[in-house]
């Protein structure tokens, strides 16, 4: 699935993952390939993006996180590497 992180000042991922953690306002969400269609508030903490045997990690706060067909797309208030 293609993955898009987005900050108001830059984009800091954008490729293909296997899975990707990230903090919605009420709890951790998991999206794998062929997730279910679904939009969320993001909430503050680590969104973690999977990719193989590595992972990348931002702190993140605020914010929404959709998940359209393959497509992921978190476009967050505050982020940066973590």
């Amino acid at each position: 699935m293609h993955v898009t992180v987005i900050s108001p000042e830059r984009a800091l991922f954008d490729g293909e993952a296997d899975a990707v953690v990230a903090p919605a306002f009420d709890g951790l969400v998991g999206i794998l390939p062929h997730h279910a269609p679904l939009l969320t508030l993001l909430g503050a903490g680590t969104l973690t993006v999977r990719q193989g045997g590595s992972s990348s990690a931002f702190r993140v706060t605020g914010g929404f996180l959709q998940v359209v067909g393959e497509s992921v797309r978190a476009v967050a208030d505050r982020a940066e590497n973590s």
